[in-house]
């Protein structure tokens, strides 16, 4: 895990003899308090796999951003599994004033917290916008998974550039979705962490031995080539139409909600077919069925520094893969040989024509791959996150201690 060090808590010369050892005290759980820009119920990913698993020992209250709507203003507060709750904050459509929705929000967050018993707790935050009400809390430790680089993504707020210097400075840990976002945040930061995606191998692998097609993909003539994912600006609109246009013998299923773009401008041709979101548990049916799986990402802003959840996730699921040249994916999928990189239409289709007649290297591929994946997984990444909190809690701890035996020998002594 790449990482850069922070510095170690300075003693100033005063002595712990006073003090318990840390390790005497039974460390509790606290809840987690997550502040996120994404919904729960829109794309299984990164925030899902993580959150899931802290809430096996601890209280998770998931914060999305407001609903506008025209009924009465509350926070929906549902419950989806043991220890995690999902908030909902619904505001009246004409409450529009930044100001009055940040009052608003900041005693809606209030009430959570006392209808909840919500005493002991960590902040978590996907948005650096949340910061705007939640500057008031008084967290045991702040937590900034920087899962994307928000800031250049389409409609991304102008102030979010400065809340993020600002979560900066009061985050005690940063984590990073991939290592190239790590290389861009780590001199921000005395505590960056890079966690690159993650697998849930075994719920992909059921791909391999899956029988039959689901009904909306059965029809479908191969080879085919497939895609999950949100279509948004990150979506390579134009190399889909090319090569679907040189290629109409080939199909391309594509999986995924249409998100900040027009429905319209993407390519309709009779070998093209949007089957729309699927949830996750139906993911491996849908990929079983496909020949080639597609990273079929643009190269602008808004990707340079993703790390797609999805190219392990198809390799598990046993599938070749040709992806566009992004970066977290060339390193290390690309120059191990596991996944084909392709910067055209034309190197896409060549890469494309040499894995539908590697039949014969495939076994051998398939070893290499799941060598590689036996080192990854969504439980291992969160026990290394939890180790980093435990510690960061475990310090503080150590310094709150330090300082009342420090108080106490000052009044004796006076």
């Amino acid at each position: 895990m790449s990482a850069k060090n922070s510095t170690p808590n300075a003693r100033n010369g005063k002595s712990e003899s006073a003090v318990r050892p840390i390790e005497s005290f039974p460390m509790p759980k606290p809840d987690l308090l997550v502040f996120s820009h994404l919904r729960w119920d829109f794309v299984y990913q990164r925030p899902q796999h993580l959150l899931k698993r802290s809430a096996r020992d601890r209280r998770v209250f998931f914060v999305e951003e407001p609903v506008f709507d025209s009924g009465s203003m509350h926070l929906e507060v549902s419950e989806r599994e043991t220890n995690l709750k999902i908030v909902v904050p619904h505001l009246p459509e004409g409450l529009r004033s930044e100001v009055a929705k940040t009052a608003v929000l900041h005693d809606m967050v209030q009430r959570l917290l006392v209808e909840n018993n919500i005493h002991q707790y960590l902040a978590w935050y996907y948005t650096p916008m949340a910061l705007d009400f939640t500057r008031n809390l008084r967290p045991l430790a702040v937590v900034y998974d920087c899962m994307d680089e928000l800031s250049a993504f389409r409609g991304a707020p102008e102030s979010l550039t400065q809340r993020e210097r600002e979560l900066f400075q009061l985050a005690d840990l940063v984590f990073t979705g991939g290592q190239s976002l790590y290389e861009a945040k780590r001199n921000q930061h005395h505590s960056v962490f890079a966690f690159p995606s993650s697998i849930d191998r075994h719920h992909f692998m059921q791909a391999r031995t899956a029988a039959g097609d689901p009904a909306d993909q059965e029809h479908i003539p191969h080879p085919r080539l497939g895609f999950f994912g949100v279509v948004d600006e990150r979506f390579d609109v134009e190399l889909l139409d090319e090569v679907s246009r040189r290629r109409p013998d080939w199909h391309f299923v594509i999986i995924g909600p249409v998100v900040k773009i027009d429905p319209e401008i993407l390519p309709r041709r009779e070998n093209i077919h949007y089957l729309g979101g699927k949830n996750y548990q139906e993911l491996p049916a849908y990929i079983a069925g496909w020949d080639i799986a597609l990273l079929l990402f643009a190269q602008n802003e808004s990707t340079r520094f993703i790390s797609p959840t999805k190219t392990p996730e198809y390799l598990a699921a046993g599938k070749p893969v040709v992806s566009t040249p992004i970066r977290d994916v060339v390193y290390p999928y690309g120059q191990m040989g596991l996944v084909r990189i392709a910067k055209d239409a034309q190197e896409f289709i060549a890469a494309t024509e040499d894995l539908l007649g590697a039949e014969s290297t495939r076994k051998q591929w398939l070893g290499n791959v799941d060598e590689f994946l036996a080192t990854m997984s969504w439980d291992e990444t969160w026990a290394r996150m939890s180790r980093l909190i435990d510690d960061v809690l475990a310090k503080k701890t150590r310094a709150a201690l330090l300082a009342r035996a420090d108080q106490a020998t000052r009044g004796v002594a006076a």
